[in-house]
């Protein structure tokens, strides 16, 4: 599971209004019949129209300063294990991210606890996903494609009599650079932005800053950690359970779809990892053997490059273990975490 809160910008602004991550989200449903295309929905509505969500978002913004954000975005991207347990089912992602907002309003901290008909959202689902950056298989492909910039860049150089040469020679290692990069897509090198293949569906979510009311604020933003401060002379609760909200988050996934967890896909692994990695080893090293193999699978699909080791006598390597940590370090400081 990777989930994501971000608050939405336009370069070093806040977006005044939803428009274009609306747009964004309606790309799927482009040359699409309306019975195939994929609506947005809240906690009570289906079928609303993106008008419906930019008008209802930019106008609850009451009070709001322009250096603060109109709106949020929470992604939420199941893993291909979970996905292959929800298999084809929208209207079952449309079920757990109700439930997932029940536990996102639970996990502000105020006074008088927070509920699901206080937040103003709308979600959609996608289906399609592209790779990114940080993913194995596009880190795996880099030294080929600065292989290839390289001598691309050589051929013009050839062309403008700047270096000596054979473009016909140039363009055959470029070719032979392509065939041998180590993952592809029907014959294409994999590389940042590339659609993925097969069942990617995932969730977003728009969730205004403000109640429905339009007069609190409900930030989940990672400088509004649950605290208290005073106020008048009164203490006051604000802030948001972030670690909570993870937490919950595939806790009602595993209610909702009977899903199996394994230690290493648990958001509570995941931060033992970076903070304290000779724990997450004995705990890793203690599950019982079929856990612990499924454990380095997964694991090694995430990434890691893990030599082989009995499974009854785990000792990673210390260097993986470092790859892996910094990756958590940054996801979570990011205010997202996934495996």
């Amino acid at each position: 599971m990777y989930i994501a809160i971000t608050a939405q910008k336009l370069g070093q602004s806040y977006s005044n209004s939803a428009a274009d991550y609306v747009a964004y989200l309606e790309k799927e449903n482009e040359g699409l019949e309306q019975e195939n295309q994929e609506h947005f929905f809240n906690q009570t509505e289906d079928r609303i129209t993106p008008d419906k969500v930019i008008s209802e978002i930019d106008a609850n913004t009451a009070k709001l300063k322009k250096t603060e954000p109109k709106f949020y975005s929470i992604v939420v991207s199941p893993s291909q294990r979970e996905l292959k347990k929800i298999a084809d089912n929208p209207e079952a992602l449309k079920t757990y991210t109700r439930e997932l907002m029940k536990d996102y309003a639970k996990s502000f901290y105020r006074e008088k606890p927070v509920t699901v008909d206080q937040i103003k959202y709308f979600a959609k689902i996608e289906h399609e996903r592209t790779y990114r950056g940080f993913e194995k298989e596009v880190l795996e492909n880099a030294p080929y494609r600065k292989r290839i910039a390289k001598l691309e860049n050589d051929i013009r150089k050839v062309a403008r009599g700047e270096l000596k040469g054979t473009i016909k020679k140039l363009e055959q290692e470029i070719a032979a650079l392509k065939e041998a990069a180590p993952h592809q897509i029907n014959g294409q090198m994999i590389v940042a932005g590339m659609k993925k293949e097969g069942n990617q569906s995932h969730i977003h979510i728009i969730v205004s800053r403000k109640d429905v009311t339009n007069t609190f604020s409900l930030s989940p933003g990672s400088n509004y950690k649950a605290s208290e401060v005073e106020m008048h002379g009164k203490k006051v609760q604000r802030g948001f359970h972030r670690d909570q909200f993870f937490e919950k988050a595939e806790q009602t996934f595993d209610r909702v779809f009977g899903y199996d967890r394994n230690f290493v896909e648990t958001y509570t692994a995941k931060k033992t990892l970076v903070k304290n990695p000779a724990m997450f080893r004995m705990l890793l090293g203690n599950l019982p053997t079929n856990e612990k193999a499924l454990a380095l699978k997964l694991l090694s699909k995430s990434g890691m490059r893990i030599p082989s080791i009995p499974t009854n006598k785990v000792q990673l390597a210390l260097k993986v273990f470092h790859r892996l940590r910094r990756g958590m370090q940054r996801a979570i400081e990011s205010g997202s975490i996934g495996i």
